[in-house]
């Protein structure tokens, strides 16, 4: 049996007699499934002593760590078994089979002496130590302490799959950013981080068999062809990865084919399959075995480096530069093999290929919606919902039973303008504004499809592509708040959710993003926060 799973203890004094009130607005982003208010204040000090069971050790040092980071209190960490001191109050909680919550779950119970957080799972756990974290930092600091409010609380995500998309094809950002929005990912309980790291602008991640790759693909960006090559190498991917996990944060890398290979034509042409006009080395050359040696190659060193089991492949827009397939003879010849009608048979024939070498290293394969037109395994395959306009490749999804993740451009699409006062990047006038109230108000009834009763959808992601955003402070803006947006659409129940509710509690965190130098968009003042722009 697993007994009480991490307990934060304040020996001190009581401040106030305990009450508990009724369901009331809790400050935290995203709410919670339960709240009450608990009418005692616990002081977090010097004095407090984190005791854990040893499986959840690691969530302990990240308490600890979390807590000196962000109020500069330095709590000290024992085992469960190593209190020995009688004067420290032990609630113990078992845990039995069949406890309520999900894997993610966790109970926060707080009185003026002790803090419990109870979970099944190291995943709830952190859950639980992220509400506790942002409820002290929402917490005015005093000299030595901080008197944090009680609650109790019971919680559970709505979504499994709780995702945010970063570009780094198109501009660079580097690990002391990415840890930064893992950082605010996981404050926020977000828990997929997919990290699109090839495209035609630049290839972002060193393969070691194909050093050129990242040397010469990885130079330039969207607006700069020649700019120094930029990518990770594979220690500094390890290192962010390792980051990730210990806040329950799972990254899918995306390496985009067969499209999208602009870079990589240029570090290696003999595997190119030509493009356009408009873009040219656009594309892989389906035609070729030694291309899907290659990428195959590529593909197990990446495997190795990310252990989600789970690659994105891309498989979007392949049409943009795929003219050169009408005449190259490996492809046409090809065609004529396999009794190929069109290029779009070429297409899923490649994809096939390379979703078939990711099962053999017991990956499962991601791609965007485009694949919902393919035979791939329904159990193996994640598919990406992202246009809108294209309604039918989500039914397509749901009636192959495919998993899938929803995330239409309208709204969730980052990139796109927040509000009228915009007036670079994508054009919204053709759409419309993708603001935070949107974001947080999306369903997947909004989408016109009949869902089964018993459909794969795994859960919602916003995406931020970086063609038009090219510094930090404007990558912040287009982020801020919509990921906070985001975060509670995906993880509370319709029922617990209320755009007013959210708007106070959302006028809280902008003092924490000032602290952490993020240049947010301030939407209850939006000419105060002006459109950052190169």
């Amino acid at each position: 049996m697993n007994k009480i799973l991490l307990i934060l203890f304040f020996i001190g004094n009581i401040l106030n007699t305990t009450t508990i009130h009724g369901q009331n607005n809790c400050p935290l982003i995203p709410c919670p499934q339960s709240s009450n208010r608990i009418n005692e204040t616990f002081q977090l000090s010097d004095r407090c002593v984190i005791v854990y069971t040893e499986e959840f050790e690691p969530q302990a040092y990240l308490l600890q760590k979390e807590l000196l980071r962000y109020t500069s209190i330095a709590v000290s960490v024992l085992l469960d078994k190593e209190t020995q001191n009688p004067n420290i109050i032990c609630n113990i909680i078992e845990l039995k089979k069949g406890y309520k919550f999900n894997t993610e779950g966790y109970s926060l119970k707080m009185r003026a002496k002790s803090i419990t957080i109870t979970a099944g799972q190291p995943s709830g756990m952190i859950n639980g130590i992220m509400s506790l974290i942002q409820l002290t930092r929402l917490s005015m600091q005093q000299d030595t302490f901080i008197p944090v409010e009680c609650w109790e609380i019971e919680d559970s995500p709505l979504y499994a799959w709780r995702g945010f998309m970063l570009d780094e094809a198109r501009h660079f950002w580097g690990m002391k950013k990415v840890k930064q929005i893992l950082d605010w990912m996981a404050f926020y309980k977000l828990n997929r981080f997919h990290w699109h790291l090839t495209d035609s602008q630049g290839w972002r991640i060193e393969i070691k068999k194909y050093p050129k790759l990242a040397l010469i693909g990885g130079i330039g960006n969207y607006g700069e062809e020649y700019t120094s090559a930029q990518f990770y190498t594979q220690e500094e991917i390890k290192e962010i990865v390792s980051y990730a996990r210990e806040r329950n944060i799972h990254i899918i890398p995306e390496i985009d084919m067969p499209g999208h290979a602009s870079a990589a034509s240029k570090a290696y042409p003999e595997f190119s399959g030509g493009g356009s006009p408009k873009y040219p080395g656009y594309t892989f050359n389906p035609g070729k075995d030694s291309v899907y040696t290659y990428l195959t190659d590529i593909l197990k060193e990446v495997d190795a480096l990310f252990p989600s089991q789970v690659i994105h492949l891309g498989g979007d827009e392949v049409h943009y530069g795929n003219q050169d397939w009408n005449t190259n003879k490996d492809i046409q010849d090809l065609m004529k093999h396999e009794k190929m009608k069109n290029l779009k048979d070429v297409e899923n024939y490649f994809f096939q290929r390379m979703a078939d070498s990711l099962l053999l290293i017991h990956n499962k394969v991601a791609a965007w919606d485009e694949v919902a037109d393919s035979k791939l395994s329904p159990e193996q395959t994640i598919v990406f919902f992202w246009r809108q306009n294209r309604p039918e490749q989500l039914q397509k999804s749901l009636d192959r039973k495919f998993n899938i993740v929803l995330c239409p451009r309208l709204p969730m699409y980052l990139d796109y303008a927040q509000d009228t006062l915009q007036v670079h990047g994508v054009d919204w006038r053709k759409f419309s504004c993708n603001s935070y109230q949107k974001v947080y108000s999306f369903s997947p009834q909004d989408i016109p499809v009949k869902y089964p009763q018993n459909c794969n959808i795994l859960g919602i992601q916003a995406n931020l592509w970086t063609e038009r955003i090219e510094t930090e402070d404007r990558l912040d803006y287009m982020l801020f708040p919509r990921i906070v947006a985001l975060a509670e659409n995906a993880w509370t129940k319709e029922m617990n959710k209320n755009i007013n509710s959210f708007n106070v509690r959302l006028k809280k965190q902008f003092d924490l993003y000032k602290k952490d130098h993020i240049y947010y968009s301030d939407p209850f003042a939006p000419k105060e926060t002006g459109e950052p722009v190169r």
